[in-house]
This record gives C-alpha cells, sequence and structure tokens, in this order.
C-alpha cells in the first residue's frame, strides 16, 4: 500500500513517528461528522473528572471502551451509565491503514484496535504530560489530528522530564507511537485558534487516538 502523505514519516524518537498532511480532507470531513454525532448524549462527549476531584480542560467522547482514570468499562460509569457507543469498523480500518503506512504491513496485518478517545480541544484546553498505561495490549496507539494546530510534546518512557521533543501538529496530521516508545510520557501543551482550515467548519482542535486495549 502506498503511503498517503507527501513527505515521508519523521522519527521522533524510537517507535515514535510524525507523518504530516496524511489524512486526506473528505477524510478529515468525515471525521468532523462524525464526532458531531458521537458528541451527543447518551454516552457523549464531557469532561472527565480526575481522581482528585478536577475536570481535565479538554472534553471526551469514547467509543468501543469508556475510558476514566485509570480504568476501562463498557458503561459511562462517571456519566449518565450508558453503554459506550461501538468502534465503527471504518474507524477501525483507518488505523489499520495508518499502522501500516508507518510501522509496515505485518504490523498491520496484526493490529486491531478496540478503543478510540476522541478529545476536543478549544483554545484554552491543554492535556498535561501522562503516559497510556491503562491498555493490557502493547499495540501501537494511532492518533489523528483534525481542525487547529497545536503543540505535541513527546517525551520518555522513563520520567516528565527531558528529554522531550515538541513537534506542531496540524490538520491531517498523524502520529503513531508503539515498541520503545509505547509507554513514553507526552501531553498538548497549547491550541491556537482560527489555524485549521475552514473549509472544515470544526473551530478548535479534534484528535483521535485509537488502541488495542487487550481486555475482553
Amino acid at each position: 500500500m502506498q503511503p498517503l502523505f507527501d513527505r515521508p514519516p519523521t522519527e521522533v524518537s524510537p517507535g515514535a513517528a510524525h507523518a504530516p498532511a496524511w489524512l486526506p480532507f473528505d477524510e478529515q470531513r468525515r471525521l468532523v461528522a462524525a464526532w458531531r454525532e458521537w458528541a451527543e448524549p447518551p454516552a457523549g462527549m464531557r469532561h472527565t473528572r480526575m481522581r482528585g476531584g478536577g475536570e481535565m480542560s479538554v472534553q471526551t467522547v469514547c467509543l468501543g471502551w469508556h475510558w476514566q482514570p485509570y480504568r476501562y468499562s463498557r458503561t459511562v460509569d462517571d456519566g449518565d451509565g450508558s453503554p459506550v457507543k461501538p468502534l465503527p469498523a471504518w474507524l477501525a480500518d483507518l488505523g489499520r491503514r495508518a499502522v501500516d503506512a508507518v510501522c509496515g504491513p505485518e504490523e498491520a496485518a496484526v493490529y486491531q484496535p478496540d478503543v478510540a478517545l476522541v478529545n476536543y480541544y478549544d483554545e484554552r484546553a491543554r492535556m498535561g504530560l501522562h503516559a497510556d498505561r491503562d491498555e493490557r495490549s502493547p499495540a501501537p496507539v494511532v492518533s489523528l489530528s483534525v481542525g487547529d494546530r497545536c503543540t505535541f510534546r513527546f517525551g520518555n518512557p522513563d520520567s516528565r522530564g527531558r528529554p522531550w521533543t515538541d513537534v506542531e501538529l496540524a490538520s491531517g496530521d498523524l502520529f503513531v507511537f508503539g515498541g520503545p516508545a509505547r509507554l513514553a510520557y507526552h501531553g498538548v501543551l497549547r491550541t491556537v485558534s482560527g489555524t485549521g482550515p475552514p473549509e472544515l467548519g470544526l473551530t478548535g482542535r479534534l484528535n483521535v487516538t485509537l488502541r488495542e486495549s487487550g481486555l475482553r
């Protein structure tokens, strides 16, 4: 399968790669339209409440499995209690295409994403440095960006400190991390309002992350 991006992916650290302009515009538009449906209740978009009582500035809707700190469930236990929305087959296929483009066909052939966290960032939203450790599968995480640009910090698996690399993610960009980078700390420092394609009709930034939960 030929890559869909114009420029080859850049290795940010071993196991982590950034592929600029990977997602075609019509598929970006499809994600925006789908997100508007996923965001509606029941099991719709919400500000996740952390264990300490604070709320994340990012708004999230989950597909396949519902995530809350620090576990997965099949129902929105920290919200309206509804069953989580299913993960569409076309979105899982998109995740396999992304893994194929960055990691190659062998890894894509066994990649079976069963959970998506769909995050919405307005200009005030941030994501602190964290590691995705709630999954039992070591399979790569696929991250797709749509809308406004952001500054994404990708660090190391050992701590929230240096070394890290700051990457500008634009609409259509793909970021994949697995292998030695699978448990690396990462976060979003800022989102720049008004920098997304106006034809999308989206104010803010949409981030779709696909994972294998390893759960049954």
